[in-house]
C-alpha cells in the first residue's frame, strides 16, 4: 500500500503539469507520446494487431498498419484529454463537446421516464460523461469499475463527478437504482466490456468473432422500464466532439430475450466499421 501511495504522490505533479498545458501543446505532447508507444515501446502492439486482423480479415497488411498507427494517436489524445479533466472548466467542455439532440433525453424525462444510455470505448467517452452531467436537469448516473489503487481511484472519481455526475461502482448498481425509484435519471453504461463467461452473459458474433456480452443493460432497462439509447460519439476535429443519442428501444418490457443486447452490439459494430481507429483495440476483448 505504501508503494501505491508513493507512486501516486510522485506522479501527481506531472499529471497537473500536463493538465495545465494549453491545448496546442497538449496535442504536441500527445503526438510525442503516440510515437513513443507505437515506434519505441510497442505498447500492446501484438494485442492490437491480433484484434484488428481477426476483426477485419478482408483488410490488407497496409490497411491494418494504417489503422494501428491512427489508433495510437487517438489513444494518446484520449489519455491527455482525460488528464485535462483535472483542470478543465465547464465552459471549455461545453465548447468542445456538443450534444446534438438533448431533446430526445429531455422528452423522456418530461414523461417521467428514465433512460439507459449505452456508449462504447470510442474516442473520448470521458468527456461525454462530463457534458451529459452538465446538460441534463436530471441526475446522470455513471457506472464504473473502481481502480485497484485507491489513491488514483479517488482522483478519477473527483474528475468524473466534478460537474454533478453520480458515480456508482458496478457492484452497487442495483442498490443505487432502488434509491432512484420514481425519479427520472439517465444511466450511462459501457456496453463493450469483457464480462467473462457464465450466467448473465449473452453469446453473439461481433466483428467476425464469437463474443460474450454482459446482459446488465438489457436487464436494467427491463427492470426499470427505461428507454434505451446509444450515445454515438464522433470527432468533428481534433479536440472537438459531438454526441447524437440514437433511440434503440422505447418499450423494453415488450422485447424478446437478447433483443436489446443485439441492438446495441450491432450499433457499436457499425460505428467501429466506419471509424476503426477510434475503438480501444488495446484491451483483451476476446479472451
Amino acid at each position: 500500500m505504501k508503494l501505491k501511495k508513493i507512486a501516486y504522490y510522485l506522479s501527481l505533479p506531472l499529471l497537473y503539469l500536463i493538465a495545465w498545458l494549453p491545448f496546442p501543446l497538449l496535442y504536441l505532447f500527445s503526438d510525442f507520446l503516440a510515437f513513443i508507444l507505437f515506434r519505441v515501446v510497442g505498447y500492446r502492439k501484438q494485442v492490437i494487431l491480433l484484434n484488428l486482423k481477426n476483426s477485419f480479415p478482408e483488410k490488407t497488411v497496409d490497411e491494418i498498419e494504417k489503422i494501428t498507427r491512427n489508433f495510437y494517436r487517438n489513444f494518446t489524445d484520449m489519455i491527455v484529454e482525460s488528464i485535462k479533466m483535472l483542470c478543465i472548466s465547464k465552459s471549455e467542455i461545453e465548447k468542445r463537446f456538443t450534444l446534438k439532440n438533448p431533446e430526445l433525453i429531455n422528452n423522456y424525462h418530461d414523461q417521467g421516464r428514465s433512460i439507459v444510455a449505452i456508449v462504447g470505448h470510442l474516442i473520448n467517452w470521458e468527456w461525454g460523461c462530463l457534458v451529459q452531467s452538465i446538460s441534463s436537469s436530471k441526475d446522470s448516473i455513471v457506472i464504473y469499475k473502481p481502480l485497484k489503487n485507491k489513491y488514483y481511484n479517488q482522483l478519477v472519481y473527483n474528475m468524473r463527478t466534478q460537474f454533478g455526475a453520480v458515480l456508482v461502482p458496478m457492484k452497487s448498481t442495483l442498490r443505487k437504482l432502488t434509491e432512484y425509484k420514481g425519479k427520472p435519471y439517465i444511466l450511462l453504461l459501457a456496453g463493450d466490456q469483457y464480462p467473462g463467461k457464465g450466467e448473465g452473459v449473452y453469446k453473439t458474433s461481433f466483428l467476425n468473432q464469437t463474443t460474450y456480452v454482459h446482459l446488465g443493460t438489457e436487464k436494467t432497462a427491463k427492470m426499470t422500464d427505461s428507454a434505451v439509447v446509444f450515445g454515438d460519439i464522433r470527432r468533428k476535429s481534433r479536440g472537438f466532439y459531438e454526441v447524437t443519442y440514437v433511440s434503440l428501444i422505447d418499450k423494453p418490457q415488450n422485447t424478446a430475450p437478447g433483443e436489446i443486447t443485439e441492438l446495441h452490439v450491432r450499433y457499436l459494430e457499425k460505428i467501429i466499421r466506419e471509424s476503426p481507429d477510434t475503438w480501444l483495440w488495446s484491451h483483451r476483448r476476446w479472451k
